[in-house]
């Protein structure tokens, strides 16, 4: 009797990633059903409103690859997992990162439920990051007992998504796959060259996280009251009026009356005042420590804890050496770790998400709570 063929739905964005994805799953013998994910679609404040022509790009490539595909809404979600939380912390004077609540709440959530639902085995998409299975204690790799699966950075070290992917779970790590990670972005696009899919050249996606391109401040105003209130540098006189704390991030850069460039150092939201400086590496702009709030272990625990890592406070800044050690216990679980880096690190932003690694393997990481 034949071996029932695995199925696998692939998050078919439009790019060029997910649609190798879909491609290298098909080769390798799967059954693949590729679906769109409409998240939003209102173009107040945009630039560019993306998602008719990523839709009709993953269509069409699914229909080359000769896969099913199906197109879903899931906004109403979106708007109140991802969108909204991103508005409230800008309220409250912190910077969030939308692509990860993206991930947490929407891409490996209610879409991975969504796959079950057509009795799929596994979800596929297009991020580049590895995944190796391991056996915990009490199991091997080879009864399929007890596995834990690690996150590993991608081969290609200039694409690595693995920052992304921290809010990951063992149970929804069982039920991915990441079919690209040992590939570098120019074999994927020769892949897709070869394979005559028609957006191998298509460029890759910017802007915030299924919503697209934006002026951002003015995006902002669309959703935000202005709430005036004073600027202030690190030695205390006052220079200006900012139009709302929401408008500001740690480190940006600002022209202030005509005047600068100035660099913000800090926010309070409770006084609304922005705090700013003139010098672009002001010690007022580094700092050796921070505290993290919802934390998650990829391996579903913490390691022996203090412990030596490499620690990113954004996407693309570099690793950096570190210690982390327990700084918050509750009921038993640590509720937060402080993170002390060797060298001091410059605009170190709440709201943003700190990621630790060992080496290759990603740990896990929380959100920056100063």
């Amino acid at each position: 009797m034949l071996k029932k063929r695995q199925k696998v739905i692939v998050a078919m964005s439009g790019g060029v990633d997910s649609s190798v994805a879909a491609l290298l799953l098909k080769r390798q013998g799967y059954d693949v059903i590729g679906i769109y994910m409409k998240n939003w679609s209102d173009p107040t404040g945009l630039t560019h409103c993306p998602w008719e022509e990523d839709m009709r790009d993953a269509q069409a490539v699914c229909q080359k690859l000769n896969i099913t595909f199906y197109a879903i809404s899931l906004e109403k979600e979106y708007k109140k997992a991802v969108f909204d939380y991103m508005m409230a912390e800008y309220k409250a004077g912190r910077t969030p990162n939308p692509d990860i609540m993206c991930n947490k709440k929407i891409k490996f959530d209610l879409f991975l439920k969504k796959a079950k639902t057509f009795s799929a085995d596994f979800m596929a998409t297009g991020h580049y990051v590895r995944k190796s299975k391991t056996s915990a204690k009490g199991g091997s790799a080879s009864d399929g007992k007890n596995n834990q699966f690690k996150l590993l950075k991608a081969k290609d070290k200039n694409k690595d998504q693995s920052y992304f992917l921290y809010v990951l779970t063992q149970k929804q790590l069982a039920h991915c796959l990441f079919p690209i990670g040992n590939y570098s972005k120019p074999q994927v696009r020769q892949i897709a060259k070869s394979a005559g899919l028609a957006n191998w050249q298509k460029k890759d996606s910017q802007g915030l996280c299924f919503i697209g391109q934006v002026d951002f401040r003015k995006f902002l105003a669309k959703w935000i009251k202005t709430k005036p209130g004073k600027i202030i540098t690190i030695d205390g006189q006052v220079i200006g009026q900012h139009r709302g704390i929401a408008f500001y991030t740690v480190g940006q850069k600002a022209g202030i009356g005509g005047r600068g460039p100035y660099y913000v150092t800090k926010i309070n939201s409770q006084r609304n005042v922005v705090y700013v400086t003139n010098k672009k590496n002001d010690p007022a702009l580094f700092g050796r420590e921070l505290i993290t709030k919802e934390i998650n272990w990829i391996a579903g625990h913490p390691p022996k804890l203090p412990a030596k890592i490499q620690a990113k406070i954004r996407y693309r800044t570099p690793d950096a050496s570190a210690i982390i050690k327990i700084a918050g216990r509750s009921d038993l679980q640590i509720r937060q770790v402080k993170i002390i880096f060797t060298r001091p690190q410059r605009a170190i932003t709440p709201g943003q998400s700190v990621v630790f690694y060992q080496d290759e393997e990603m740990l896990g990481g929380g959100v920056i709570n100063l």
